[in-house]
């Protein structure tokens, strides 16, 4: 199944199960009701099996018959072995009136594995990416894992966030892996050091943006996957996102690591520093050198900072959906808080809170955009890792390894008897007065 089609299953399902409309899954996949009604009808009879396009794996009506495939490749192993596509194409049609195309020719050249002589096009041309006019408009982050402190300390990868405009780095931090921690970390620096940037423009990690294949009802309806726990930061920061296509497309930084990985690893030697504590105290001293040594000025004078929102300890944090329990508490993997009564007393038992965890460790329960309660950190030595995913409280629990299992039918139930319609009560029955005691002391209950 193409990834166009992924979405199908989950939509025709819905459908089939009466919880959206005809309508609403032919506009989600920009059908027809008419072809969307078709779907329905596939699944229904042959499961998910029954999506995809009725020509797909049949051999194309154009197709060679295997006797001109096979002289072909006779041809291009013996006699014209060293030919170019075109130039055998050129003797096949005019030599032995073979009616093949030059892509046949590649295609048969290909499944014999091959290589081409030489290269059919010139390479792409590329131009050179002009910077961002102003500081804080474009800012450039990812994370380098190298031996930074050789054979004194252990492998470790180095998050940075650099600026467009100049080039220079905003904000380095040490972790021991790429991890979302990492990223929050240098985030913050930049935002309480600088202001908040216009853009941030990094790679396709998974800590960024979305890269699998699920998707709940609500997403196929709207259309579009739910962000990455990073990705929700950045919307309620107003922050934009561009995921580049290729490591050159991200070349500032790219060259910056291969400076840091000759200027800094040598700093740190001669510093002695093998552990990634004593590293992240020395890299500040670090930053100010580094860019006192390599200015380079922006086109545009008038920096592009915004102020920093006054909640940013909240933004830059995980959230979770919980229920809370009968006891009025919320569990969040191992913790769980006491959440205090509201107005007059009343319990807030059976409502779905938000539970949001911080950098730094705290949980904080919001209810309606405001904190609820707040427990502190569990350690000093903390790490934010995401639980699960921002859509995962909504995912359905049965679609998580088969969400494209096919369809099985539900049992068909016996038929049952109506029962007779009962005999109304008659007029003076006391069922057809309100309970008074007047009424109780006319019409006394025998037995």
């Amino acid at each position: 199944m193409s990834r166009k089609e992924v979405p199908r299953a989950g939509l025709v399902r819905a459908a089939l199960a009466g919880k959206i409309t005809n309508a609403e899954g032919a506009g989600a996949l920009h059908l027809t009701v008419r072809q969307f009604k078709r779907l329905k009808a596939r699944v229904r009879t042959e499961g998910v099996a029954g999506l995809p396009h009725r020509s797909r794996g049949r051999p194309g009506l154009r197709h060679l018959s295997a006797d001109l495939r096979e002289q072909v490749v006779t041809l291009m192993t013996t006699l014209y072995d060293g030919f170019n596509d075109v130039h055998l194409t050129e003797k096949l049609r005019e030599q032995h009136a073979l009616p093949v195309s030059r892509a046949t020719v590649r295609r048969l050249r290909l499944a014999l594995g091959r290589p081409a002589r030489r290269r059919r096009r010139a390479p792409k041309h590329r131009s050179r990416r002009d910077r961002a006019p102003a500081l804080g408009q474009l800012a450039q982050l990812d994370g380098s894992p190298f031996a930074w402190f050789e054979e004194r300390g252990p492998v470790s990868t180095l998050h940075g966030v650099i600026d467009d405009a100049t080039s220079l780095p905003l904000a380095l931090g040490f972790r021991p892996t790429e991890d979302l921690h990492g990223y929050f970390t240098v985030l913050s620096q930049v935002c309480r050091t600088y202001g908040v940037p216009t853009t941030l423009y990094g790679d396709r990690l998974n800590v960024f943006q979305r890269n699998d294949r699920h998707w709940t009802l609500e997403e196929e309806l709207r259309g579009k996957q739910d962000p990455t726990h990073f990705g929700r930061a950045l919307q309620d920061l107003g922050v934009g996102f561009i995921a580049a296509q290729s490591p050159q497309a991200k070349g500032r930084i790219e060259r910056l690591w291969a400076t840091l990985q000759d200027r800094l690893t040598s700093e740190l030697r001669l510093r002695g520093i093998a552990t990634l504590e004593a590293a992240n105290a020395y890299l500040p001293e670090f930053l100010a050198d580094f860019q006192r040594r390599f200015p380079t000025p922006p086109a545009s004078p008038t920096a592009a900072w915004r102020p920093v929102p006054r909640d940013l300890e909240l933004i830059l944090s995980c959230r979770y959906r919980r229920v809370v329990a009968r006891d009025n508490t919320v569990q969040l993997g191992g913790r769980w808080l006491q959440v205090p009564p509201g107005p007059g007393g009343a319990s807030y038992a059976g409502r779905r809170l938000e539970v949001r965890e911080l950098l730094d460790g705290r949980l904080v329960v919001m209810l309606d955009g405001r904190p609820l309660v707040t427990q502190p950190s569990p350690s000093p030595d903390f790490v934010l890792t995401p639980r699960t995913a921002p859509s995962a409280d909504r995912r359905p629990r049965a679609a998580s390894p088969g969400a494209h299992r096919p369809l099985r039918q539900a049992p068909a139930l016996p038929a049952t008897p109506r029962a007779a319609p009962r005999t109304p009560p008659p007029p003076r029955h006391p069922w057809r007065h309100a309970f008074k005691r007047e009424t109780r002391l006319s019409h006394p209950i025998k037995g």
